[in-house]
């Protein structure tokens, strides 16, 4: 499994960065973009340092429909009409080959899970490897710890992927093994000090191979 950083409020040299979150999750012949940044020119800027044909995308994930991680979507859907797989408070966007909506927890493709809408807001993608579980998130803003427990009904969580945003119960990462807190998490330092054999330190352009 392939996860590329391509949006991040940090960023390593010569990528960009701005408020906001994206990745290429590479796993199983997929590659699904897992949201979409906020500014389209940040987004297309730096898949370019990284190689990435914007038209080899398969799929979109969106987390949740804050602008951080909607904004791209609509100009990467004018060069790329993907399939859309969106929690039901996002407005359906113009342009996709097709949209599907997801509430409830669901099976994307074999191995490859959606933790359904949380309290309304956010869903997870939930990759299976022989490992455990990869979650990836976009803001967290459902908990980390109801997060955790939606994407545990497919196995056991072993790597935590994206923003955690306000998160501080640190005791709920003591079982992974794999934390990379990006985006918005406001103790990142907190994280990386406690759990320094986890960590992976974000950004954009950063390749994480699991």
């Amino acid at each position: 499994m392939k996860i590329t950083i391509i949006y991040d409020n940090t960023a390593l040299p010569g990528f960009d960065a701005d408020w906001g979150f994206s990745c290429l999750v590479e796993v199983y012949g997929k590659r699904i973009l897992f949201d979409t940044g906020a500014l389209s020119e940040v987004l297309f800027k730096n898949m370019k340092k990284l190689g990435i044909e914007p038209g080899t995308i398969d799929e979109v994930f969106i987390s949740h429909h804050h602008w951080d991680h909607y904004g791209g979507l609509t100009d990467f859907l004018e060069y790329n009409p993907a399939v859309v797989y969106l929690p039901p408070t996002c407005p359906e966007p113009s342009g996709a080959e097709e949209v599907v909506w997801v509430k409830e927890p669901m099976q994307i493709h074999e191995n490859i899970f959606s933790t359904g809408e949380l309290n309304g807001i956010e869903q997870s993608l939930v990759v299976k490897l022989d490992k455990g579980l990869v979650i990836l998130v976009g803001c967290s803003h459902p908990g980390v710890g109801n997060i955790l427990k939606a994407a545990s009904q497919f196995g056991k969580p072993y790597a935590l992927i994206g923003g955690l945003h306000g998160f501080r119960k640190f005791d709920l990462l003591n079982d992974l093994s794999l934390v990379c807190a990006t985006h918005c998490t406001q103790f990142k330092k907190e994280i990386k000090t406690r759990f320094p054999e986890k960590w992976i330190e974000g950004g954009a352009g950063r390749i994480i191979e699991i």
